[in-house]
C-alpha cells in the first residue's frame, strides 16, 4: 500500500510530465532525491534514452565533505560538465514532484553555475 505522501508526489509528477518533454537538443533534467543521496539525469524522451547521469554516489563525489545541500550542488556542477562534454547547453528542469527548495534548488543552482541554461 502506497502512503498518501507518495501518491501525492506521483500525481504532481504526472502533472509536471504533461508539460515538460525532453528532446535531443533540449533534454529533461530529472531529479530524484532519497533520504541520503540525490540523483540527476538528462533524458531524451523522444528516443527514450538517458544521455548522461550524475549522483552523489559517484566515485569522485562519494568522498566529498559537507552537508547534503553542498553535495547536491556538486552533483549539479557534475551533470553540467558531463552535458557540456556531449554538446548540450540547454535543458528543461524536472523537479520530480519535489518542492523547488533545499537540495533540489541547490542542484539546479550548481547546474546553472556549471553552464546549463533552463
Amino acid at each position: 500500500m502506497l502512503s498518501r505522501k507518495s501518491v501525492r508526489r506521483q500525481k504532481i509528477r504526472y502533472r509536471i510530465r504533461k508539460k515538460i518533454n525532453g528532446t535531443a537538443e533540449c533534454p529533461r533534467l530529472a531529479v530524484y532525491r532519497s533520504n541520503n543521496e540525490i540523483y540527476a539525469q538528462l533524458i531524451d524522451d523522444n528516443a527514450g534514452h538517458t544521455l548522461c547521469a550524475a549522483s552523489s554516489r559517484d566515485k569522485e563525489l562519494k568522498s566529498a565533505t559537507g552537508n547534503k545541500s553542498e553535495k547536491a550542488k556538486l552533483v549539479g556542477k557534475t551533470i553540467a560538465a558531463r552535458a557540456i562534454e556531449k554538446g548540450i547547453t540547454s535543458v528543461c528542469f524536472d523537479r520530480g514532484g519535489y518542492l523547488y527548495h533545499g537540495r533540489v534548488k541547490a542542484l539546479s543552482d550548481g547546474a546553472r553555475e556549471g553552464g546549463l541554461q533552463f
